[in-house]
């Protein structure tokens, strides 16, 4: 992208479009949308429409007029500012490469049809980005991949506990609380009553395989971990290569960015050697002592490229499956295979030992390992 400098230029051109529309928008304004689109994505026309949407339209019925003239500033040839600038940010936009606008007022006059307003050249929606393998992504696909990843939520796996409560739909009669309803009412029968099991939160390990031969799915990873984090404070999250290191207290920041940059420096073997057995050993002797991971749905996020010594990964294998309540291996070299067969030596050693192998090679992947999650408990 060109120099800050340029890039506010073009945006005080789109403010003094806006103002030649007819737009009331004052210098004020203005600084208040640049400084608005500098802690988003400048290269992002969706940041940059809402930025200008939420800080230079005060009125209901100015939002037609701010959407045509948005959509003639930034895609019309031969509009004020630089061409150079705006070709970048079409090539980058989201994902989506449209954004929906809602309507405010039903039958506004001049309100632009259809309801949407493109961002970018190609008519392709996320579909294009959700089933890309992050290996063939480039970095401006992967930046937007990653924003479309901090928006994905991950439902806390549940499990039923022997405890019984009150439940509204039909389930097992309670008798006793039936009985206790009828005596109140000098014997008469009253509505029936139902229990339920309660349901508690299940706890949810994810151990990343952050080495080397990980490069072009770690960092995506971690991404859903960070989501998995936001979602359940029964999530706990370690990263290996040569050794184990928890990264959980460095996920819990508001800003995935912050999170990502401080679970990185904390892993000091990152892109490094790969030692799956004796990483999951350290976790299996750390269990013991504190019941870490017990009861626990375990997901092992790795290639299974180890260069550590086989027996020890089958035993740490074999502790695992008897400490944890689920053991799911995530291997982005499956791909789409309907039909999983392990390849590497440390998936053949490690297969006896897994209830599920899942893909998360790409951003489909990961959402159905989500949904998967939230029904295993």
């Amino acid at each position: 992208m060109s120099s800050p400098d340029a890039v506010d230029a073009l945006f005080v051109d789109f403010g003094h479009a806006l103002r030649d529309g007819g737009l009331s928008i004052g210098t004020d304004d203005l600084l208040t949308f640049c400084s608005g689109v500098a802690e988003l994505d400048v290269t992002d026309l969706m940041d940059v429409y809402w930025a200008g949407r939420a800080t230079l339209v005060r009125r209901r019925e100015h939002v037609p007029i701010y959407n045509e003239i948005f959509q003639r500033f930034f895609f019309d040839n031969g509009a004020s500012g630089s061409e150079e600038l705006k070709k970048v940010m079409k090539s980058s936009s989201n994902a989506g490469a449209t954004i929906e606008i809602p309507n405010t007022e039903e039958g506004l006059p001049g309100e632009i049809s259809p309801d949407e307003v493109k961002l970018g050249y190609v008519a392709s929606t996320s579909e294009i980005y959700r089933h890309k393998a992050f290996a063939d992504c480039s970095d401006a696909e992967l930046r937007q991949l990653r924003r479309l990843m901090s928006r994905m939520r991950v439902t806390p796996p549940k499990r039923r506990t022997h405890r019984m409560t009150r439940s509204r739909k039909p389930a097992l009669l309670d008798m006793r609380r039936m009985v206790r309803e009828s005596m109140r009412a000098l014997g008469e029968p009253r509505e029936l009553a139902f229990r339920k099991r309660k349901e508690k939160l299940r706890p949810l390990v994810l151990i990343l395989d952050v080495s080397g031969s990980m490069a072009d799915y770690s960092r995506n990873l971690l991404q859903f971990a960070y989501s998995a984090r936001r979602a359940n404070a029964k999530v706990d999250v370690f990263c290996f290569g040569t050794r184990l290191t928890r990264v959980t207290r460095s996920l819990d920041r508001r800003s995935p960015d912050d999170a990502m940059r401080l679970a990185g420096e904390s892993v000091l073997d990152w892109d490094g050697g790969t030692r799956i057995g004796d990483s999951l050993k350290t976790f299996t002797r750390q269990a013991r002592r504190s019941r870490l991971g017990r009861g626990a749905i375990v997901v092992i996020c790795s290639d299974g490229l180890d260069r550590g010594d086989p027996q020890a990964l089958a035993e740490s294998m074999e502790s695992l499956s008897r400490i944890a309540h689920r053991v799911i291996w995530v291997n982005p070299h499956r791909g789409d295979a309907v039909v999983y067969v392990p390849a590497s030596l440390g998936m053949i050693v490690a297969d006896p030992f897994i209830d599920e192998v899942h893909s998360g090679h790409n951003l489909a992947s990961l959402e159905r390992l989500a949904d998967r999650l939230a029904k295993v408990g």
